[in-house]
C-alpha cells in the first residue's frame, strides 16, 4: 500500500479589484448573466461566463423547470452556447457566481460534478488549460486548470 497526498493550487483574492483586467471582465460578465437566470423554484440564481481563445466572452445562466431535473446549470449553458456559436475555438477560462434574493452570495458557488466534467472535456478538446474563477461577495478563488477542481477527470476520449 502507498499513501499519496493530493495537492491543489489556487489563488485567493479579497475582491474583484485585485484581479487582472481579463479576469475582472469575465467575473463582471458572469454577474451580468445572473439577469438571465430562471430559478422560480430554488430562487438560487447562477451566472457563468466563458472566455474563448479569441477573446470572445459567452455567458449563460441556470434554467430551472417544473419537471425537475429538466433544467440546466449556468456553467453548461455558457459552455454549450460557446461551443455551438464558436466551434473549434478553445475555452480559456470560466467565471461562476451565485446569488439569492438579488444579492451575490457571500460564500463561493462551486460547480456541480456534471459541470466539472463538461469543463474537463472542453479543456481537453481545446488542448489547453481552462482556468476557473469562483466569484462571491466575500472572496474570489482562481484555479489554473479544471484538474484542480476535478482531480480524477474521466478522459477516455482517445479510447485508452
Amino acid at each position: 500500500m502507498k499513501n499519496i497526498t493530493l495537492e491543489i493550487h489556487y489563488e485567493e483574492f479579497s475582491g474583484i479589484e485585485e484581479l487582472d483586467r481579463d479576469d475582472r471582465e469575465l467575473c463582471e460578465a458572469a454577474v451580468k448573466a445572473l439577469d438571465g437566470s430562471y430559478a422560480p423554484y430554488s430562487r438560487f440564481n447562477v451566472g457563468a461566463a466563458v472566455r474563448l481563445a479569441d477573446g470572445t466572452i459567452v455567458s449563460g445562466a441556470n434554467q430551472e423547470n417544473a419537471a425537475s431535473p429538466s433544467g440546466l446549470c449556468a456553467e453548461r449553458t455558457a459552455m454549450f452556447a460557446a461551443n455551438f456559436s464558436h466551434p473549434g475555438v478553445p475555452m480559456c477560462s470560466i467565471a461562476i457566481v451565485g446569488a439569492q434574493n438579488g444579492e451575490i452570495c457571500r460564500d463561493i458557488t462551486s460547480p456541480c460534478g456534471a459541470c466539472r466534467q463538461v469543463m474537463a472535456e472542453y479543456q481537453q478538446i481545446g488542448g489547453r488549460d481552462m482556468s476557473v474563477l469562483l466569484y462571491s461577495g466575500g472572496r474570489i478563488l482562481k484555479f489554473g486548470r479544471v484538474d484542480d477542481i476535478l482531480p480524477f477527470i474521466f478522459d477516455n476520449l482517445q479510447g485508452d
